[in-house]
């Protein structure tokens, strides 16, 4: 094929075009193309690191929300400060509930000693008056807003006490009360409250259950329940175990052993009131007698059902209930009568035999017993005076005599905080 008049063809005529191109020439260009392509910045079609970064935003977002929503709700159950105790039973009574801390703006405040609380020092008890502690060394604490109490007793270790209060429409409450001034409350609306003498303990009733749980600085944990009969209610903790009173208007008793199920099936018939516990852990109590409406003071043996090791019925006991033990596990105070008089009583429980050594101590007993050691005792009268009891001038023929305790508002009583 041939080229236009006057222009050669460049096919065939003219220099040819070389393709020789040396190896180092071709691996030069392939290089310089790789790295335009690399410099140029191309949309991918998926954004590994976005999408991350978006997964992380929505997470973070779901997770703030969550956690205003939970911080929200802790918000209202701490301004509300309540908590319920234990799982649910089945039925539809009240729950009892466990109260937290309070608004500090209502915190009681302690008070320094006043008038009057000198009296008071005599004895190593302290006195909850109205809605004042009245510490040994007289001193006394003004608690707002807690009611009327019928027991109380130190905290383990110190530090405060724990608070029953009397009955109502409501229910009673277990309030702690700390030495700082700081009152909470524990239970609210328990049908009957005993606390364990080391307070590290208590038992309550709940419509038709029966509740143990520990007390730890000021909550309670490990709570156990049973269901117990109409009327049952427990009276005091034996060793590991809970004493249950199932007839309150006679004998009946039983022992729980929390977390081992339900109530025994065995139940003593003879018991009427337990009083105390000897260092050996056996029981001091009033059982029922032969003689019809007769008593006798019997030491029980709790391994044993309550059955009786030793027993004296010659002393004319009251079946009130009220006794203290010493804490020697010698001496027994207990309300009984002399002849046709109330008094209470002092017993040597070394000697019970046949008739037991019972000698008058003072006027009758109401609440709680303090034995401040062996030979020492406190308690309250009928008429909320302060009786101090010393063994030896007992048994030496001389009773105690009941002193006015100062600064009792008019229509209140005192309530003796026990220790251990």
């Amino acid at each position: 094929m041939s080229g236009l008049p006057g222009l050669p063809d460049n096919l065939t005529a003219g220099p040819k075009r070389s393709y020789e191109v040396r190896p180092d020439e071709l691996e030069g260009a392939v290089r310089e193309s790789l790295s335009r392509q690399v410099s140029l910045a191309r949309p991918l079609r998926a954004d590994p690191a976005g999408q991350a970064i978006r997964r992380a935003n929505r997470i973070r977002r779901r997770r703030t929300g969550f956690g205003l929503a939970l911080a929200t709700a802790v918000t209202v159950l701490l301004g509300a400060g309540m908590v319920q105790l234990g799982a649910g039973t089945g039925r539809d009574a009240t729950p009892i509930v466990v109260i937290g801390d309070p608004d500090r703006s209502n915190r009681p405040v302690p008070t320094a000693s006043v008038p009057g609380a000198e009296s008071s020092s005599k004895t190593s008890a302290s006195l909850l008056v109205s809605e004042t502690l009245v510490n040994p060394d007289g001193q006394r604490l003004v608690l707002r807003d807690i009611g009327p109490a019928e027991h109380a007793q130190l905290l383990p270790g110190g530090g405060g006490w724990l608070v029953v209060s009397t009955p109502t429409t409501a229910g009673r409450t277990l309030w702690v009360v700390q030495d700082d001034g700081l009152v909470q409350v524990l239970l609210a609306g328990a049908d009957s409250i005993v606390l364990e003498p080391d307070s590290r303990q208590v038992a309550w009733r709940d419509g038709g259950d029966l509740f143990v749980a520990g007390v730890v600085g000021t909550q309670l944990i490990g709570a156990a329940r049973t269901p117990v009969p109409a009327a049952a209610e427990p009276i005091r903790f034996v060793g590991d175990s809970v004493l249950v009173r199932l007839d309150p208007a006679g004998a009946g008793h039983t022992l729980w052993r929390p977390g081992a199920g339900q109530l025994p099936a065995t139940v003593d018939r003879q018991t009427l009131n337990v009083y105390g516990e000897l260092p050996d852990g056996r029981l001091v109590g009033q059982t029922v007698a032969t003689d019809p409406g007769g008593t006798c003071l019997a030491v029980l043996d709790p391994k044993r059902h309550l059955q009786p090791v030793e027993s004296s019925c010659g002393a004319d006991l009251t079946r009130d209930g009220v006794g203290g033990v010493s804490t020697d596990g010698r001496w027994l105070l207990v309300n009984g009568r002399v002849g046709k008089t109330s008094r209470a009583l002092l017993v040597d429980l070394r000697r019970l035999g046949p008739t037991p050594s019972a000698v008058p101590a003072g006027p009758p007993m109401t609440g709680a017993i303090v034995w401040s050691n062996d030979t020492q005792a406190v308690y309250l009268d009928g008429g909320g005076d302060l009786v101090r009891v010393d063994v030896g001038r007992v048994r030496a023929g001389q009773p105690a005599n009941p002193e006015p305790v100062s600064d009792v508002p008019a229509g209140d009583r005192p309530v003796l905080v026990s220790s251990f």
